[in-house]
């Protein structure tokens, strides 16, 4: 999903200044196989080849073969050409504009003067403009190459979060807003919500308490908190730990892993450097033949983040003491007091039913896997070894053994079929079909010719970017929407996940016209190689697919403010869109029309499959076969219980650190071993600590980048959003995936909105009725 850095304060001018993150964590295992089961946010040559002579389907149109229409860019792309001294020159400006602008407000109106046009349009107006630096700047720090860069960015973060904060809780500014909201004046919807969401917005940043101690500590603890959140996500972005093994502990794992792991020399010499990247480390656990390799790699991986352990602490004990100052019993209540939910009992009893639904069936499931361990370990004549246990670092690698077994499903051999290039190109044009989209490559001079600059290089933050212009189809009027980037290959200092960006919002001028929206894919698919493509498992097409979908929600929501610009919703309803369209992933057409077999792609790479397979094997069907789709769609739901209860391990372990019944219990919780136990208590696998390690064995939760850095009693959504999106596609799109006028339907009444409007009314105006939970329990199997 998504981890999330959005400023919450109360006012506007810097209310959106870092953007939204959108990541794909650990989603519904009924949809994808996205995320491993027992592994969440794992945050690793040959330069990317991003242009096959073939496509998966029709060409994607490029700027050179464009309609003339398509060339008349009614803005011009971004420039990524900040400077260590730029961003924070440019973060101290932006930042006394917009206290000039609120000082010049609170001097020139009094309250009984006070109007909406008059003081919350010009500080929307504000808030607007900073948006199209500030997310940039903020951008930095996840894509730059640049170590200083990465740093000043952080530094220009903690700047605009400390201004946020203060900005906030100016008393002086909020007297202006209570008068205009407290005047009752007759506004369009959208603006009404800006004003009723500005006006609660400053009582919950601590201006409901009295002036004096209480405040002041509210404000000090919201800026700790800021800092701390900032210092951890960085500590997540730049880890680079990794495991030397030798080559027989990475028996099994395949040749396209290992052959990109680092060569060890000196007391390493002859081994291969693991890192905790994910083309890496997820392979490793999946593949590898010896347990304790795949035990290493996981307790290794839950414990690369020491410096993170007090900085969770803090920020659990930080946020508990914030909430009870403002007469809240706990932090999640809170938090989801202003979510769909609106309470604590309501998220508490969906995971606590979902628990009791899941269990029986997560029973049977462990009792199946641990049965086909016990035969593995014999066929392997380890049989004195077994010790009847199923361990966190068995889940992954039988669960593949199993689909393999049982389902004659090779990951592998499917992959052949999903280059990443077409892949995507296949992805577009679903796109384009369904909702009305038109997707222009920008390459070559056509970068020079719309750049401001002149310099086709400024409008990318790296040479394996890919820019798109985005445009309506014409019979959806053929304007311009706005700018689509993939960046999507590992390297160095890189945000370590998979994520949509927010670069630039959507909004509306003061002179009326329209500012288009800018939207970035960062994620970390395995590079090429000189014999092979990158390559996507199922599971990384899922991946992609859902990404995509934030983007696509990005890119054609249509909002007066960014306030409430595209996945700016709720946070247990923001997942539901992507989670939806992941359903086209398992439709047999959709599957075929994506796919391509990279020995089709071009000669050499016809030659190196010819090379590996044999001169005497069968040519592959340029489209995946119809037997392999078959297979593949009967794995969705298998280990589905397993999986599940895993998310509400993440879920559970979220709302119990978040409300503890006083504030003392909250300072007695031991973490880690809560992390663990928990754990082991939901999922049902065994840790460590079944082999005497106590529950203190590692430290997970320092790595759970979704809860400092947004999710915050909210990653429950990952599952409350899937009833949502089971609902919408079951009732809508199961029957015709493809029907062009849903799809413009759902554009419109969903994706269009963003969170200009109430979710609940989204998603009942598009439904005709009130959402429910039956499609989603008839997938599980548990209605």
């Amino acid at each position: 999903m998504p981890v999330s850095k959005i400023i919450q304060v109360a006012t506007l001018s810097f209310f959106l200044f870092i953007g939204i993150v959108l990541v794909l964590a650990p989603p519904s295992r009924f949809v994808s196989r996205v995320s491993a089961i027992f592994d969440h946010l794992a945050p690793s040559s040959t330069k990317s080849s991003l242009r096959p002579t073939s496509s998966a389907s029709r060409p994607l149109t490029t700027s050179a073969m464009a309609p003339q229409r398509f060339k008349k860019l009614p803005q011009a792309p971004p420039l990524f050409i900040g400077t260590p001294k730029s961003v924070i020159e440019d973060v101290k400006r932006m930042i006394e504009r917009s206290r000039d602008l609120e000082n010049k407000l609170v001097a020139e109106v009094k309250p009984q003067e006070a109007s909406f046009d008059n003081i919350l349009l010009p500080m929307a107006y504000d808030e607007n403009e900073g948006g199209l630096e500030g997310h940039i700047i903020g951008f930095y720090q996840s894509v730059s190459t640049d170590q200083a860069l990465r740093d000043a960015s952080t530094e220009a973060e903690k700047l605009m979060d400390d201004y946020s904060i203060e900005s906030s809780m100016r008393e002086d500014v909020y007297k202006l807003v209570e008068a205009v909201f407290n005047k009752g004046d007759k506004l369009d919807a959208e603006s009404q919500r800006l004003l009723e969401k500005t006006h609660k917005g400053y009582i919950r940043n601590g201006l409901g308490l009295p002036a004096g101690p209480k405040r002041d500590r509210y404000k000090e603890i919201k800026k700790r908190l800021s800092q701390l959140c900032i210092v951890f996500s960085k500590n997540l972005n730049e880890e680079i730990g990794g495991i030397w093994f030798t080559p027989k502990e990475l028996e099994g794992v395949p040749e396209d892993v290992t052959s990109l792991f680092e060569k060890g020399e000196g007391e390493n010499a002859g081994k291969l450097r693991m890192t905790f990247k994910k083309p890496d480390y997820f392979p490793t656990l999946k593949y590898a033949k010896n347990p304790a390799t795949r035990k290493k790699a996981l307790i290794d991986d839950n414990n690369k983040l020491p410096q993170n352990i007090p900085i969770f602490r803090e920020v659990i004990m930080l946020r508990d003491e914030a909430a009870r100052l403002l007469g809240y019993p706990n932090h999640a209540a809170f938090v989801i007091e202003d979510k769909m939910a609106k309470t604590t009992k309501t998220v508490d009893d969906f995971l606590g039913d979902l628990r009791q639904r899941l269990k029986e069936g997560g029973r049977s499931e462990l009792k199946t896997l641990t049965e086909m361990k016990k035969q593995d370990y014999k066929s392997l004549g380890m049989e004195e070894s077994f010790d009847g246990k199923y361990y966190l670092w068995d889940n992954r690698y039988y669960d593949r053994l199993m689909l393999e077994k049982d389902y004659s499903l090779d990951q592998a051999k499917i992959a052949e079929w999903f280059p990443l290039e077409t892949s995507i190109r296949g992805m577009l044009t679903v796109f384009e079909t369904l909702f009305g989209l038109v997707f222009v490559e920008v390459t070559g001079g056509d970068r020079t010719s719309i750049s401001p600059s002149g310099k086709g290089d400024d409008i990318v933050w790296h040479p394996d970017c890919q820019v798109f212009s985005v445009w309506d189809s014409e019979d959806q009027g053929s304007g311009f929407v706005g700018y689509l980037y993939l960046d999507l290959h590992p390297r160095e200092g890189k945000y370590g996940h998979a994520a949509n960006f927010n670069i630039q919002p959507g909004f509306i001028n003061a002179n009326g016209t329209r500012h288009y929206p800018v939207t970035a894919l960062v994620c970390n698919f395995s590079k090429p190689t000189p014999k092979k493509p990158s390559l996507l498992k199922h599971e990384e097409v899922t991946t992609l697919f859902h990404e995509l979908g934030h983007g696509i929600h990005d890119l054609v929501s249509k909002t007066h403010y960014s306030r409430f610009h595209g996945t700016n919703v709720v946070r247990d309803f923001v997942e539901a869109p992507s989670q939806m369209l992941e359903n086209w992933c398992w439709t047999p057409s959709q599957l075929k029309a994506l796919s391509q077999h990279y020995s089709t792609l071009s000669p050499e790479y016809e030659a190196s499959w010819r090379e590996q397979a044999g001169q005497d094997a069968s040519t592959p069907e340029k489209k995946i076969p119809d037997e392999l789709i078959e297979n593949l769609i009967k794995t969705k739901h298998v280990n589905d219980a397993l999986f599940n209860l895993r998310q509400l391990h993440f879920g559970i372990f979220d709302m119990t650190i978040h409300e503890p019944k006083s504030h003392d219990e909250a300072e007695a919780f031991k973490l880690s071993e809560m992390y663990n136990r928990l754990g082991y208590e939901i999922t049902l696998l065994d840790t460590p600590a079944q082999l005497g390690a106590g529950y203190d064995w590692g430290h997970g939760q320092t790595t759970f980048g979704h809860l400092l850095g947004g999710y915050d009693a909210g990653y429950y959504g990952y599952l409350s959003s899937q009833v949502y999106s089971a609902d919408m596609f079951h009732s809508v799109f199961a029957a015709d995936p493809m029907n062009r006028e849903q799809g413009r339907r759902y554009r419109h009444m969903v994706l269009e909105k963003g969170g200009s409007q109430d979710e609940m009314e989204t998603l009942k105006g598009f439904l005709g009725r009130e959402p429910n939970g039956d499609a989603f329990y008839r997938e599980l199997g548990i209605a």
